[in-house]
Parts: C-alpha cells; structure tokens; sequence
C-alpha cells in the first residue's frame, strides 16, 4: 500500500513537472510496452504520468479490436483509437518507426498518419526511397525523421542522416542516443552534427560504450550523458520530442520509466 502511494505522489509531481517543459515534448515510445496490446499500453502509459507517446506500426490493437496499429486500420478501428487516446488525455507525437520494402508503400504511411494527425514519421527509408518520401512528406504536411539503429543499419552514424537530409527539406533526424553509445559515438559531438536537422529523439541510457549489445539501464546510471545531451539541445534551441525507449524489464517496467522521466526532469532544470 505504501508503495503504491508513493507511486502515486510520484507521478503527481511529475505531471505538474513536465507542463512545465516548453518546446520539449516528453512521451514515451511504445515499443517500451510492446508486450501489451495498444490499449493496455494507453493504461501502462498513465501509470507513468506522462502524456504523450510515439507510436509504432505493428502492435496489436487489442481492447476488443482486431488487427493491428497502422494503415491497415479501418475507419471504425482509427475511431475507436482516437477515443482512447482522448478519454486517457494522450496525444501521439510520433509514429515510427516505419520501414518500407517498396517506394509506391510509403503513400500509405503518410496518409494514415494525417488521417490521425501525427506530425511525424520515424522512419529508416532506403536510399532510393528518400525523393518519394520527402516530397511525401511536403504532401501531407508531414516531417519524416530519420532513425539510427546499431551497426550495420543503413543510418547507424550521423554523417549518413546528413547526406539523406541534403536538400530535402523534409527530411531530418530522430537521434537514437543509446544506439549511437553503442556504435561507439558520443552522442554529444553527433547531435552537434545534425544541429538545426533534429525533430526527436529516442532516448535510452546503455551500460557500456561501444557495446552493441549493452542492456538498458535507468537514466543516469549509463554512459549515454543525458545530462550532456540535454545541455547541446538547449544551445541549438531544439524544439521537438522525447521518447523514452526503455528496453528492458518487460513485464514490470512502469516504475523505471518513471525513474527515467524524473531524472529527465532533474536535469531539465538545471539548464535554466
């Protein structure tokens, strides 16, 4: 009982912390709950007190629905989903992150994602994908921001979301921090590099540099200097999103995304 009060306390304060982070919107990327349908992550989500989230393609709808999260869905489905997130006061920052076989199957991607009024793809386009997405993305009024996986993923190092983003205006970055700790980047001097091209981030502190395969760890206790981050950010001005991509603990990893939001919030602070 008493945990769960406390809990509660938790999340109170940080609500009423993160209205106060202008321009910066802090969510929650939910492949974090993958293990749990799109409607029992909404609940999971409230949990943590945040209310935004990036959404991913792929997950199950749940909630009585069939099928899954994405273009496919008709129009009862996308009804009964934009009240979900209405009655639960959560707002979808993001969508992604989305990859495409074929160029004519990104049409799709904008349109659901205007259809459900998302600003932003998080997506890993090939190359020869990057005119049709971008002129997409003017289309449809929509930013694409490209991802970086680990080695050997197309975008894994900052210099080639640039070459991607070279006069597409469309096009500009979501900075995984974490993937790039464990291609062996600093994620300081990276985000420096795609200054005044970066829309969001996935954030996530590792164990190990250099590692691809280091675990997740709570914010603050890895090498990915959020602390760091957030200080580059706040001198290029950014104006965007935060996802927590917190990839571990599966099953009970509500109280450590609520750990990472209030380290987040703590070194927020200190910027001022």
């Amino acid at each position: 009982m008493k945990r769960i009060f406390l809990s509660l306390v938790a999340i109170f304060f940080l609500s009423t912390a993160i209205a106060q982070v202008k321009d910066w919107k802090l969510g929650i990327q939910l492949w974090t709950f993958h293990i749990s349908s799109f409607h029992d992550a909404l609940i999971r989500v409230d949990s943590t007190g945040l209310k935004t989230i990036e959404v991913y393609p792929g997950q199950k709808l749940g909630g009585g629905l069939a099928g899954v999260f994405g273009p496919a869905m008709d129009a009862a489905q996308r009804k009964t989903v934009r009240d979900w997130l209405a009655s639960h006061k959560i707002d979808v920052h993001a969508f992604g992150v989305v990859v495409c076989d074929k160029p004519e199957e990104w049409e799709a991607y904008f349109s659901f994602a205007k259809d459900m009024s998302i600003p932003v793809i998080t997506a890993e386009p090939a190359k020869a994908h990057l005119d049709v997405v971008n002129d997409l993305a003017g289309k449809y009024g929509i930013k694409v921001a490209i991802h970086d996986h680990p080695k050997p993923s197309l975008y894994w190092h900052p210099d080639s979301v640039l070459a991607a983003a070279k006069g597409r205006p469309n096009i500009g970055a979501c900075a995984d921090i974490g993937h790039w700790v464990r291609n062996g980047l600093d994620p300081v001097e990276c985000l420096k590099k795609l200054s005044g091209k970066v829309y969001g981030l996935h954030v996530k502190d590792v164990a190990e540099f250099g590692n691809p395969k280091a675990d997740d760890v709570i914010f603050g206790t890895g090498k990915s200097n959020i602390a760091g981050v957030l200080k580059e950010l706040k001198r290029q001005g950014f104006k965007g999103f935060f996802s927590i991509e917190h990839e571990a603990n599966w099953t009970s990893n509500v109280q450590d995304v609520i750990a990472d939001a209030q380290y987040f919030q703590q070194q927020y602070k200190q910027l001022k």
